[in-house]
């Protein structure tokens, strides 16, 4: 009995466990969704594509399932060409599946072909791997290699492009695999010597730090670094991507917004334990000033990605493993030797070191102070923190916004932050706080967003009607392009820019916008929309959004003058210039 195209791939994700597919319906793929909604597999349909790829990318990252999303040939995929970048560059494990035009007019191009990209030839430099399935015989071989790729080394896009005409005609029955038949179920495990050495090595330095990456959230490795950083005493810094994956108010974190603490702790460690992180630009290059030299600091990198090991720093040892199963055995190995492990005069020098945090937290509380209307930004993160529950998932998304957001929300419960910290995309916010509420459902989700960034994706509030995802979109309204509008001023008028605080309109090139009323646009389409200008109407309104059990947008009207300065710019700045260590 014949089958089709779309059949085979519906039924391999199914043998997956994919339960949830993002993407726009299409006649070019019809055998692909009939065959996916027959297996009870989930089909969310956003307003855009790119949408689509950044649900996916934010469910793949909080359930550590496969993200599966699909774009139809030439226009569709050509609008999740930014989604597709975006998560490739985050990280996020995502299986993309695209058609295209039959091969006999684009295999090769004929010229003048009807929606024609070449698919693979753009996603290609953009993603882990990118392939064409042009006949129904190799769907089942090229889908195991896809497959596999997934699950291979660091998360990221893999690539599948399939035409119209093998989708949707008919193909011989399968024989099907289970996934352990063609792909590696177990994580990667360190041999027992490498961990014995970097058990050594920890037990015999003097303040061992551990800097954590976003692998830790890929791994769902939460629980072991935390286990490990109490059992050693030992100081933990992140990733700008990894916030999150360790309670911010337990005395041995060192949020990444407190730089200077993080700098000087860096340079006052003998040895750093690095797990699943590049050491990428936000992370200073691993270089001095703000890491001690490899001279003074000893340095072991664990990592499921040979190719990260010792790109950015020199490495006194190197493991190639699931962090999540280095963390478990040598937790294990330095349990055995609990006798040699004295920590008395290591919780000394922590608690004295960690003073610095604290003063700087106290300094950054003193803005929650100003009560004036329009207000300080600076209140929108730190009254959702005192209203909603731990567990609740925040999206940032914007320049200022989210610097403001980083600033003045502290994350305890491990997975609940979600960003575009590699590439800083503006919009890309809305689909990753639809995504991750298809997630969890149940639970709150937050998102902490931008005017500009809003812009791009708006259209999405009727998507979260529509789905039922109760995603509340606290819109922070400053009118203008904040942060290239800062940048902007000091680069033309620095001593006005100074003094005043503002330029003028007339000043600048282009940084304004014009006003929208987002709290009646999201009415418009069916969701609850409200407008605040001052701290005691944020809280009310965040109050009654979150019993509505809907989509609800706050239109936030800020202080324009005030959200340009944004705490921490400077250090965002330096940020982007390359350290002078080496």
């Amino acid at each position: 009995m014949a089958v089709t195209g779309g059949e085979i791939v519906a039924e391999m994700l199914s043998k997956e466990g994919v339960d949830t597919v993002f993407g726009i319906i299409d006649g070019t793929y019809t055998a692909l969704l009939t065959n996916i909604v027959s297996r009870n597999i989930k089909l969310i349909t956003p307003r855009h594509e790119t949408t689509a790829l950044h649900m996916g990318g934010a469910y793949a990252r909080l359930t550590g399932k496969l993200g599966v999303c699909i774009a139809s040939n030439g226009p569709g995929v050509a609008n999740a060409l930014s989604g597709v970048a975006v998560e490739n560059a985050e990280g996020n494990r995502i299986l993309f599946i695209t058609s295209s035009r039959r091969p006999q007019i684009s295999n090769p191009d004929r010229g003048g072909a009807y929606q024609y990209l070449d698919h693979v030839g753009i996603i290609k430099g953009m993603s882990k791997w990118s392939t064409t399935i042009s006949t129904a015989e190799r769907i089942p071989e090229l889908m195991r290699e896809a497959l596999r790729k997934c699950y291979e080394g660091r998360p990221g896009i893999v690539h599948i492009d399939i035409p119209e005409t093998v989708f949707n005609g008919e193909a011989s029955p399968v024989n099907y695999q289970t996934p352990g038949q063609y792909r590696m179920m177990d994580p990667v495990s360190p041999s027992e010597s490498l961990v014995d050495q970097a058990a050594e090595m920890l037990l015999s330095a003097r303040l061992p730090v551990i800097h954590a990456g976003s692998s830790i959230i890929h791994a769902m490795a939460f629980d072991e670094l935390a286990e490990l950083a109490h059992l050693m005493s030992m100081p933990v810094t992140t990733s700008w991507a990894a916030r999150s994956v360790f309670p911010e108010s337990d005395p041995l974190a060192w949020s990444m917004i407190h730089v200077k603490s993080v700098t000087t702790l860096r340079n006052t460690s003998d040895l750093v334990l690095c797990l699943g992180s590049r050491l990428g630009e936000t992370d200073w290059w691993g270089k001095a000033p703000y890491w001690a030299s490899p001279d003074k600091q000893k340095f072991i990198q664990v990592d499921i990605d040979p190719g990260v090991i010792g790109r950015n720093h020199p490495v006194n040892l190197s493991v190639i493993a699931d962090v999540k199963e280095f963390l478990q055995k040598v937790i294990a190995k330095l349990k055995s030797e609990s006798t040699r492990i004295n920590l008395k005069a290591r919780n000394a020098e922590i608690a004295k070191l960690h003073k610095e945090i604290e003063k700087d937290r106290t300094k950054l509380d003193e803005k929650l102070k100003d009560l004036s209307s329009p207000l300080l930004t600076a209140h929108v993160p730190k009254t959702c923190q005192n209203l909603v529950k731990k567990d609740t998932i925040v999206v940032f998304d914007g320049g200022n916004t989210s610097v403001w957001g980083n600033f003045f929300y502290k994350f305890d419960i491990p997975n609940t932050f979600l960003a575009t910290n590699h590439m800083g995309h503006l919009g890309a916010g809305v689909g990753q706080a639809l995504g991750a509420a298809a997630a969890y459902p149940d639970r709150q989700v937050l998102c902490i967003i931008g005017d500009g960034a809003m812009g791009f994706h708006p259209q999405e509030i009727e998507t979260a009607i529509r789905n039922n995802l109760n995603v509340i979109f606290l819109v922070v309204a400053d009118k203008q392009w904040g942060m290239v509008k800062l940048t902007q001023s000091m680069a033309l008028k620095p001593a006005k820019m100074m003094l005043k605080k503002i330029l003028d309109p007339k000043e600048t090139i282009n940084t304004e916008l014009s006003e929208i009323k987002w709290d009646k646009m999201a009415q418009a389409m069916g969701a609850h929309g409200e407008r605040v200008s001052s701290p005691e109407e944020l809280k009310s309104a965040l109050t009654r959004s979150l019993t509505k059990g809907i989509c609800s947008i706050i239109h936030v009207d800020v202080d324009p003058v005030k959200h340009l300065w944004a705490p921490g710019l400077l250090n965002f700045k330096a940020m982007h210039q390359e350290p002078k260590g080496k």
